[in-house]
């Protein structure tokens, strides 16, 4: 069952790439379809996922503890690493972001197939408290050690994410009660629909194949802790903090996708090693394919 319901979202990626390398419907489309979804589709059905969530559930909290847990862990973990081999910000960076960073679109699909309205839910409120700090953590480790980074730059950063303002303005909606009003939540529910279909085909188009020759070791490594052992602490994080149902799911399916096609923009932005977190985006996406069905089936999902 599993199996049934992932496939064809995996069908979506491989369509996208088999479309963009055939030239259809035309090179520029991709760039303006990834900017189309990530300023305005996307943010639309994360505010209307979180006009109705149950902000107020203590489970919902507590999600949000175990979400912040398993980010800082891994990362800390990385960084007690890079002490033992020091390691370059230009390399630390793609390491880093391979490890914390996801694909929301893929996870969004992954929990609405599983999990339906009240699982999309519960992932934007996930992605309210991980996003911001996945960006944070990302952008200290692509800057080298002793190099100013002021937290007015961080901020600004942050807070001009689209997906970062649509999760203030549904949960300042959610918390105020207001909702959404006049009809802009059919017309938002409506632009929001084609978010998903049109977010998987640009992963699939992102994809890179070229970019596996080259660091082999360091991304088959990396690739096997984000699949397999983020997983693996997100449901130790959940089972610690009680988590079960839908919040435990939403909490592994994030810990268990491939790493953001964004983290390459972010890293070429700040002058790391953009082949490098080409190939793991890359190896990431074709090895979770596989990777997801048994880490949903492991854990009871």
């Amino acid at each position: 069952m599993i199996f049934l319901t992932i496939w064809p979202i995996f069908a979506l990626i491989c369509l996208g790439f088999v479309l963009a390398r055939s030239g259809f419907p035309g090179a520029s489309f991709w760039p303006s379809a990834e900017r189309l979804n990530y300023f305005l589709l996307f943010p639309a059905l994360l505010v209307t996922s979180l006009v109705d969530a149950p902000l107020r559930d203590p489970a919902i909290l507590r999600m949000g503890g175990a979400a912040v847990g398993t980010i800082c862990l891994a990362a800390g973990a990385m960084a007690l690493l890079r002490l033992a081999r020091p390691t370059p910000a230009a390399r630390f960076g793609p390491g880093l972001q391979g490890m914390i960073r996801f694909n929301t679109y893929l996870g969004l699909a992954i929990v609405a197939s599983l999990a339906g309205p009240d699982g999309l839910g519960r992932a934007a409120v996930y992605l309210a408290v991980a996003v911001p700090l996945v960006n944070v953590l990302s952008i200290l480790a692509l800057t080298e050690r002793g190099t100013s980074t002021s937290v007015m730059m961080l901020l600004r950063i942050v807070f001009r994410n689209p997906l970062i303002l649509a999760c203030i303005a549904g949960i300042v909606l959610a918390l105020s009660g207001l909702g959404l009003p006049f009809g802009s939540d059919k017309f938002l529910t409506l632009v929001a629909q084609a978010s998903l279909p049109l977010g998987l085909l640009c992963v699939g188009a992102a994809l890179q194949p070229r970019a596996l020759r080259q660091d082999g070791l360091p991304v088959l490594v990396n690739t096997m802790l984000r699949l397999l052992a983020m997983p693996a602490l997100a449901a130790l994080a959940g089972r610690v903090l009680g988590l079960d149902g839908i919040e435990a799911l939403v909490l592994v399916v994030f810990s268990a996708i491939p790493t953001a096609p964004t983290a390459y923009i972010l890293t070429r932005q700040l002058n790391g090693d953009g082949p490098l977190m080409a190939g793991l985006v890359t190896a990431q996406t074709l090895a979770a394919a596989l990777t997801i069905p048994l880490v949903l089936l492991a854990f009871g999902a």
